[in-house]
């Protein structure tokens, strides 16, 4: 059931977003120089750093004669939550984390120009503060994009919610991490925007099918105007770097 203290009477979120608002995305390529591709995102108070490498050739083991092999591993900074506890890298969440965004990523890559090759991709949230994996898939996107490797399309990460204002239901998008905790449904959609098809879809609780298409929609819709912000910040980079090349040239 949907939180009832997630709208105002005035139809604003606790952080005083209206629902079909995203929070403020900040993003950058090229944050590292030893990796082959690398960004960092800030997505509201969550922040990511993504690093790829590869394509490299593949170990025996996990050698693939049709399709690259994609490697993921998600990660916490010990400081990124308020909990001060160790996030042992190989934990159950982070191993759950590191197997979805395989899932997203993978739908994503042009694996078969890569046979018997390998890519790695490495996430580190710096600091959470909700919707850590749909920050890490959209990072992990961009990082993708700044090692050159060909993709099918954007893939993007969003999530939706359920508040209620008087008698009626309304979606929220790119829920915070107090919106989470509110005990009501969060749907988390990781999709290509450009072709309309869906990656991973979850769903934190049930969610009554008389509500779930449109909270669908608004996650959907999420995943396109992310899909503007990071195309927006790939474009500003390549521009920066034709800008530096041509003053080196000079």
């Amino acid at each position: 059931m949907p939180a009832a203290d997630l709208l105002s009477s005035q139809g604003l979120r606790l952080d005083g977003r209206r629902p079909n608002e995203l929070r403020r995305i900040r993003c950058k390529l090229g944050v590292f120089t030893q990796p082959d591709g690398s960004a960092y995102l800030e997505q509201g108070n969550t922040k990511v750093l993504a690093a790829v490498y590869g394509p490299h050739q593949a170990s025996k083991s996990k050698m693939s004669t049709e399709a690259v092999v994609v490697n993921c591993q998600y990660s916490m900074a010990t400081f990124s939550t308020g909990e001060r506890k160790n996030r042992p890298r190989g934990d159950r969440k982070s191993q759950e984390m590191s197997m979805h965004l395989r899932q997203a990523l993978t739908a994503a890559i042009k694996t078969e120009m890569y046979p018997r090759s390998q890519i790695d991709i490495y996430i580190e949230v710096l600091q959470a503060d909700g919707g850590t994996y749909c920050a890490s898939v959209n990072a992990a996107s961009l990082a993708l994009i700044d090692a050159g490797i060909p993709l099918r399309a954007y893939v993007t990460a969003c999530s939706a919610s359920l508040g209620r204002r008087s008698a009626t239901h309304e979606p929220l998008v790119d829920v915070s991490h107090i919106e989470e905790a509110a005990d009501g449904v969060c749907l988390t959609v990781a999709s290509l925007p450009s072709t309309g098809s869906i990656a991973l879809l979850e769903m934190s609780n049930r969610l009554h099918m008389d509500h779930f298409n449109i909270v669908l929609t608004r996650a959907m819709q999420g995943c396109r105007d992310i899909e503007v912000i990071l195309d927006g910040a790939v474009r500003q980079h390549l521009a920066e770097g034709w800008t530096k090349q041509d003053v080196i040239t000079i």
